[in-house]
């Protein structure tokens, strides 16, 4: 909290919480839902994105629309002519009128279950410190486990060892076939997990799972995943889902998980960076707190979250605004998820003909983006050579796509090592992974491989 002041609810320090002109005004949607929004407006929102750039990796950072970024200059200008009146007047409502709008959104119970933050690995913060404290006071014991995939992101893999490992936890990677082509081997392979850990008598008491996990990039069947933590006694769960709004249908009641988070800056063009967290409403849970510290400590998630000390909060007032741009898009945001999936799988099916390969999953695993197979020709052989690669394209040819490292199985010859996550959203045109495809196919003819970018 700013100085020893309390955040009002409406009104404080003898302040009416007003809704003068000073708010920000929402401007007219882009277009109505019966005149869909152009590809030259399209254009026009994404003009500031590098037009020399094919920019296939929207996974890694998303992208905002200029209807969006203005909103939130609008916003940071407002805080910024008369901070008093931002605070104490309007900054709550404004957050909170964010978080109503994704209730119905993701399918939660109540508007205290969400709490908005920096990112999913603030959230995987609050989490994985409430989860600590469970082993420190002695609610967990020594040894206890936590079960993670082997595909979790790096951060969250981090995170995990920072809290859970420290506090005495015990952590068990679930290792995931990839190439993948069915649900029922990942779900085989969760099982086999919690059935090893019975034989050593190991109680799991916390489970890491993945919605889509990032490199390889893949829908994991997390309800499923879910369940099956509820039937073997897990006592908390917590869906990693970076990468799901905007990418795939999000629905708290449906998945059942104690806690969830995602991103709104990867796939619902909000500005960086904002995620919501969702704590499922139980007593036992009031115990979680946002680790940074601020005088709203012990007032619930949700108000600890909501004032951080002072910083930029815009990227969580401009959420309506998001809203109002997936208005104009034919089908709102389910619309928009339909067509990044059925383009992502058309141009993957494309390079991966061009280039005599395979995709790294079924389409019905693949969200707004798909693992592509490279030739093998490229030589890339371990996950530096992935890196090397990435830069090479980046730097030489202006192509941005990340690149993974795929470990031949034994006996396995000539087989593909190096595979692309490519994305699609709305500002991705075909040429975009036509210049991919061919810069491959030149990089191939010329007999280039990662052995030729030296150290």
């Amino acid at each position: 909290m700013a100085s020893d002041d309390h955040h009002p609810d409406s009104a404080a320090n003898g302040e009416a919480a007003d809704n003068n002109n000073h708010v920000p005004t929402k401007k007219l949607k882009l277009t109505s839902s019966s005149s869909p929004i152009t590809p030259s407006e399209i254009l026009s929102e994404f003009s500031h994105h590098d037009p020399t750039v094919a920019r296939i990796n929207n996974g890694s950072f998303g992208c905002c629309p200029a209807t969006v970024l203005e909103a939130q200059r609008r916003w940071q200008l407002l805080f910024l002519r008369q901070p008093d009146h931002f605070y104490f007047s309007l900054l709550r409502p404004a957050i909170d009128h964010s978080r109503r709008l994704l209730l119905p959104l993701i399918n939660a119970s109540h508007i205290d279950e969400i709490s908005l933050v920096d990112n999913a690995t603030t959230a995987t913060a609050i989490v994985l410190q409430h989860i600590s404290r469970s082993f420190h006071e002695n609610r967990f014991q020594k040894g206890d486990a936590a079960i993670i995939l082997h595909y979790a992101y790096g951060a969250v893999k981090k995170s995990v060892q920072a809290y859970v490992s420290r506090a005495g936890g015990y952590v068990i990677e679930v290792p995931l076939p990839f190439p993948v082509y069915s649900n029922d081997e990942i779900i085989a392979e969760f099982r086999n997990a919690l059935n090893e850990a019975k034989l050593e008598n190991r109680r799991v008491r916390f489970a890491v799972i993945d919605h889509i996990t990032s490199m390889p990039s893949v829908i994991i069947p997390v309800k499923e995943l879910v369940k099956i933590c509820r039937e073997e006694g897990v006592d908390q769960v917590f869906v990693d889902a970076a990468h799901a709004i905007g990418c795939t249908k999000v629905d708290m009641k449906e998945i059942g998980a104690d806690f969830y988070t995602s991103n709104l800056h990867k796939w619902m063009f909000a500005p960086p960076s904002v995620a919501f967290l969702y704590c499922r409403k139980q007593l036992e849970f009031d115990d979680v707190h946002h680790p940074v510290v601020s005088h709203e400590y012990g007032n619930g998630l949700p108000v600890e979250s909501a004032w951080i000390g002072t910083r930029d909060y815009s990227s969580q007032l401009v959420v309506p605004e998001v809203f109002d741009f997936l208005d104009g898009f034919e089908g709102g945001l389910d619309g928009i998820m339909k067509r990044n999936h059925e383009k992502v799988v058309e141009m993957g099916d494309m390079l991966k003909i061009a280039w005599g390969t395979q995709l790294g999953c079924s389409p019905d695993m693949c969200s707004s983006m798909v693992m592509v197979g490279l030739p093998p020709a490229l030589g890339i052989e371990s996950e530096v050579d992935a890196m090397k690669f990435r830069t090479h394209l980046r730097v030489k040819f202006g192509v941005e796509v990340p690149i993974y490292y795929r470990a031949p199985k034994e006996g396995e010859v000539s087989c593909v090592t190096g595979y692309a996550r490519i994305s699609h959203q709305v500002y991705n045109t075909i040429y975009d992974y036509h210049k991919f495809r061919d810069v491959v196919n030149q990089l191939v003819r010329e007999g280039f491989t990662c052995a030729c970018l030296g150290g």
